[in-house]
């Protein structure tokens, strides 16, 4: 690489100490804080151009400059290759650099590069071609929102083990990079859009646009112009009156504020953290809280005051109105209506009208309702149920006649009368384990089917053998037909003939 032109104005220092005062070179050095090697190198070029001491008057630095440096080079001036068109080539599959240059080379060899230091000048012009546009942007306008990387253990407090890492939710908005936090247990939607009312009732508004990233409690499928956006957070989104501008995936300058934000937060509250145990998740967002509040007070650099003192002033007159009502999370999913009149929500059947079986229908579930829509149209309303398992059915529901008449409790039981009792108390069970025994004809019917595959004599079996395990559950019976154990509980005969065996030293070799 050339050695670094020298400021003309020591080099004016150098010539006058040298021609006036006579120093060595090492003493000139020594005053101008120059290495011994650069005053011989300005006064070697000075020697060899046109130039005599004292210099002309009116003489300029650019003129200087252009005596000892730019006329010495232009003799050995080399030629730039095609930056752009090496761009364009270098986009083949199987083009090289080395490719490239030995065809430069071949235009005129004593002017080219070699060739690190043709790669070297291709790549400088290469990321000066790259371009970053800085965003304006205005009060009220715009919320970033982004999950830290690092996460919180909570820990439980009888045995010492982590109950689950928490994720810490921020958001920060884009004109005054006012900060909100907070520890959710997942990034679940649940989680992820309560946080995000949370936020707002923080504020105190609703910014005109939501830019989050990509994960899939915010968008299923990510598109750099048409993402598919989550239902559910859209919906959110609606309440409030605002909309959400996803940014694009791979584009991390799209929401470089939530970056900057999750960086300020992973180092001044997380690292503050570190050395805390906590038990419970109200408790780490207490300590959270404390330290957002530190965080969004304390003076900024680059902007005058705080982050508050700046919300104050330009982003909360800015921000919309919060609704009367805040936002309550509904979950909502599609489900087809089985032949039992009935779908399924967190393993727990709820009932339709009958008559849509086969139909699909869309479940809208708050924390203590579950509402069923067909067509829009309200069709069902149950309280909701935590029990795994189980039935919530309302009696209009239930057809009037077609089940009763085919499969009734009482041909169930005949029929299971004729494979034996062991049926027939499996049977019994599963009617009187359901608060309207029509709930139990599926699973009876299963259970009775099985004769078609593996007979009357060994479905009996292994009924008996469930009730004797106090588990008489079509998937216990199916297993004990899988696995050939329906007769495991009998005892085998024992057979009291002596082994004999040449190997076989017997009681005599003892005595």
């Amino acid at each position: 690489m050339p050695r670094k032109r020298t400021e003309m104005r020591k080099v004016k220092d150098v010539l006058r100490l040298k021609f006036e005062v006579g120093l060595s070179n090492r003493d000139i050095g020594k005053c101008l804080s120059l290495g011994p090697a650069t005053v011989s190198e300005v006064l070697t070029r000075f020697k060899s151009s046109d130039l005599t001491w004292p210099l002309p008057e009116g003489l300029s630095d650019q003129q200087l400059e252009g005596n000892l440096y730019t006329a010495a080079t232009a003799k050995r001036k080399k030629r730039l290759p095609d930056f752009l068109k090496m761009k364009i080539e270098l986009k083949h599959r199987h083009m090289t650099k080395l490719l490239l240059w030995q065809e430069y080379c071949k235009e005129d060899s004593a002017t080219a590069y070699g060739y690190t230091q043709f790669c070297e000048h291709y790549q400088s012009w290469l990321k000066k071609q790259k371009r970053s546009m800085r965003q304006h942007h205005i009060a009220g306008d715009k919320l970033f929102i982004d999950y830290c990387g690092p996460t919180v253990p909570i820990v439980s407090p009888d045995t010492g083990e982590i109950r689950y890492h928490a994720q810490i939710f921020v958001a920060t908005l884009g004109a005054t990079n006012y900060t909100y936090v907070e520890a959710g247990r997942s990034q679940k939607q649940e989680d992820w859009i309560m946080a995000h009312v949370r936020a707002f009732n923080y504020m105190g508004g609703v910014p005109r646009l939501l830019v989050p990233d990509n994960l899939k409690s915010a968008v299923i499928k990510a598109h750099p112009y048409a993402p598919t956006l989550n239902e559910n957070y859209a919906k959110m989104a609606r309440h409030y009156g605002t909309a959400i501008m996803p940014a694009r995936p791979y584009k991390p300058k799209d929401k470089a504020k939530a970056e900057n934000a999750v960086l300020i937060v992973e180092r001044w509250v997380l690292m503050r953290l570190r050395h805390y145990v906590f038990y419970t998740l109200s408790d780490l967002n207490v300590k959270i809280k404390t330290l957002m509040e530190d965080l969004n007070n304390r003076q900024q650099r680059m902007y005058p005051g705080s982050r508050k003192q700046q919300f104050e002033l330009l982003d909360k007159p800015a921000l919309g109105s919060l609704p009367a009502c805040p936002y309550e999370y509904i979950d909502s999913k599609r489900a087809k209506v089985g032949p039992d009149y009935h779908v399924l929500y967190e393993k727990h059947a709820y009932s339709v009208p009958n008559g849509l079986v086969g139909d699909t229908v869309t479940l809208e579930v708050s924390a203590n309702i579950v509402c069923i829509y067909h067509h829009n149209q309200l069709v069902a309303q149950h309280a909701r149920t935590f029990k795994d398992g189980g039935f919530t059915t309302i009696k209009e529901h239930m057809p009037h006649s077609h089940v009763k008449q085919r499969f009734g409790p009482e041909r169930l039981l005949s029929w299971a009368e004729n494979i034996g009792a062991g049926a027939r108390g499996v049977v019994e069970w599963h009617i009187q384990s359901r608060k309207h025994p029509e709930q139990a004809i599926k699973s009876c019917l299963a259970i009775l089917h099985l004769t078609k595959q593996y007979g009357n004599a060994r479905v009996e079996a292994a009924c008996q053998k469930a009730l004797l395990l106090e588990r008489p559950h079509r998937t216990v019976v199916v297993n004990l037909l899988n696995h050939r154990k329906e007769a495991a509980h009998q005892a085998p005969e024992q057979d009291d003939t002596p082994v004999t065996h040449h190997n076989i030293r017997g009681q005599h070799y003892y005595q």
